[in-house]
C-alpha cells in the first residue's frame, strides 16, 4: 500500500509512525526536554511541603566507623530536632548518615537519587524519595529548597556541589545562605588553595573567602543554620 504523504500539521501528527520511529524519538532531544521538564515538576511537586531543610552532600564511601560519618549524622540529629528536613543525594555514606540521624530526630528525611551506570542504591534512611537521570535537575532540587548547605569530606562529586554552590553565592544567584565545610583536617588543603593560589592571583576576590566557614562541632552548625533561619523568617515577616 502506498504511502500518502500528509498535507497538513493535523494530519502528519496523527498519521501513526512507524515502529523504528517510535524507538528513535525517544532518543531524540525534544523527547530529553521533555523528560528534563518531567523531573523539574516532578521535584518541585515532592518537595513544595517543605518548609525548613539543610542539604547534606559528601562522599558516598565513608564507611559508619568513621569518626566523620559519625559527626555527620550527630550533626544532622541535632538539625532534625530543631525541625530541619535534612535533604542528601540518597547514597551512602556521609548521605545516609545524614538521612540515618534525620531519621533518629524524627525529622522528614529525603533522598534525591541520581542514575549512574553502576547503579546507586537509595539508603535504608529516607523517607521521600525522588528520582533524577539528569544531574543538574537534580542539583536544582538540593540547592532549591534548602536553607543551609553542609558539606562533609567528598570527593569530585562533592567538589562539584561545593563550588557550584559557592559561585550560586557569589554571583547572587542564591541569598545569604550558609555553607559549611566540615572538617578542618580534610577541606585545609583545599582552603589553602584558595588562599594563597587562587586568590593571590586575582581569580576571586578576598570576601570570596567568606562565603563558607569550616568547624568540626556539630552545635557551630546548629548555631550558624538557626542564625542564619532566625535572620531570613525575621526579614520576610518584616517584609508582609
Amino acid at each position: 500500500m502506498p504511502t500518502i504523504e500528509p498535507r497538513t500539521a493535523d494530519e502528519r501528527l496523527f498519521q501513526p509512525p512507524s515502529i523504528a520511529e517510535r524507538r528513535a524519538f525517544v532518543d531524540t532531544d525534544p523527547w530529553r526536554a521533555l523528560r528534563i521538564l518531567g523531573e523539574f515538576v516532578e521535584g518541585f511537586d515532592e518537595l513544595a511541603d517543605v518548609r525548613a531543610a539543610v542539604t547534606f552532600f559528601g562522599s558516598a564511601r565513608m564507611p559508619p566507623g568513621d569518626p566523620m560519618y559519625k559527626l555527620t549524622m550527630e550533626t544532622a540529629r541535632r538539625l532534625g530536632e530543631r525541625n530541619f528536613a535534612i535533604i542528601t543525594g540518597a547514597g551512602g555514606g556521609m548521605m545516609e548518615a545524614a538521612n540515618r540521624g534525620a531519621q533518629e530526630a524524627g525529622a522528614l528525611s529525603i533522598g534525591l537519587n541520581i542514575e549512574l551506570p553502576e547503579e546507586q542504591s537509595v539508603n535504608s534512611y529516607v523517607d521521600r524519595t525522588v528520582n533524577f537521570r539528569y544531574m543538574f535537575a537534580r542539583k536544582t532540587m538540593l540547592v532549591k529548597y534548602s536553607s543551609a548547605f553542609i558539606f562533609p569530606p567528598g570527593g569530585y562529586g562533592t567538589l562539584d556541589e561545593l563550588c557550584e554552590v559557592l559561585t550560586l553565592r557569589q554571583t547572587m544567584k542564591i541569598g545569604d545562605i550558609p555553607i559549611v565545610l566540615m572538617g578542618h583536617k580534610y577541606w585545609s588543603g583545599f582552603i589553602n588553595w584558595l588562599q594563597e593560589t587562587v586568590k593571590v592571583e586575582g581569580k576571586i576576590s578576598p570576601e570570596d573567602l567568606h562565603l563558607f566557614e569550616v568547624t568540626d562541632s556539630p552545635e557551630r552548625v546548629v548555631e550558624i543554620v538557626l542564625q542564619s533561619w532566625r535572620k531570613r523568617v525575621a526579614t520576610s515577616e518584616s517584609s508582609i
